[in-house]
């Protein structure tokens, strides 16, 4: 019969596995969103995705299953410890990864107005004007410097002047996004954690069950 401590552990590793599965749809996901049509409701959220390791996030979920399915082995073995080693490290290295990656993301927090000041500049007239009405601003420091795109929200130089720039919407708007997907990447490394935790407990158990089956043998017992 499984000890509690193989129940946590399996629970542990099971969501460990569906951290991979979050990592690789939504990798895949924002990728195709990417593809999609420039909208008001999806501009700012495909330029920010742009910004984001996203192909990374795909082979760092590839490694996440790669590493679960060698975890298997394991809870089907219940004296192996090898396996569980295997797992460990591996889980280790899933973490590190994940963590890079969510401190690659934030790191673009810090410099947010610089990054989306050559994003503004790069990007087309549609996608500048997109921007406009959704953060009823007109150009992104000013109305002058980038001159801003006439459409509906600034229709002249003089409501372009009294609206302002974007700067400020979309630098706030873009910290809370990205806040968002790095502070997930963090919790998904509290997970590998917590599965690292599980492994190390787990082998020591498995150390004092073979040991007291050694002294049960030395013992006469004929091993437990």
């Amino acid at each position: 019969m499984p000890t509690k401590l193989m129940m946590v552990f399996v629970g542990i590793d099971f969501l460990f596995a569906g951290c991979g599965g979050l990592l690789l749809g939504f990798s895949l996901i924002s990728e195709k969103s990417m593809r999609d049509t420039p909208t008001l409701n999806n501009v700012t959220q495909n330029l920010l995705l742009g910004q984001c390791p996203l192909t990374a996030g795909v082979v760092n979920a590839i490694f996440v299953f790669v590493t679960f399915l060698l975890s298997l082995p394991a809870l089907f073995l219940p004296t192996n410890r090898g396996w569980l080693r295997t797992t460990g490290w591996l889980v280790v290295a899933c973490g590190t990864f994940t963590l890079g990656l969510g401190i690659a993301i934030w790191v673009e927090t810090l410099q947010t107005r610089k990054n989306l000041n050559v994003i503004w500049g790069r990007e087309s007239p549609l996608i500048q004007s997109l921007l406009q009405q959704k953060f009823d601003c007109c150009g992104y420091v000013n109305s002058t410097t980038p001159p801003f795109v006439t459409d509906s929200t600034c229709i002249n130089t003089l409501v372009a002047a009294q609206k302002g720039g974007c700067i400020g919407k979309f630098s706030s708007h873009a910290n809370v996004y990205l806040d968002q997907i790095f502070t997930a990447a963090f919790g998904i490394v509290g997970i590998d954690f917590i599965l690292v935790l599980c492994i190390a407990m787990v082998l020591k158990f498995r150390m004092e069950q073979e040991r007291y089956r050694h002294i049960d043998e030395k013992n006469g017992g004929g091993g437990l």
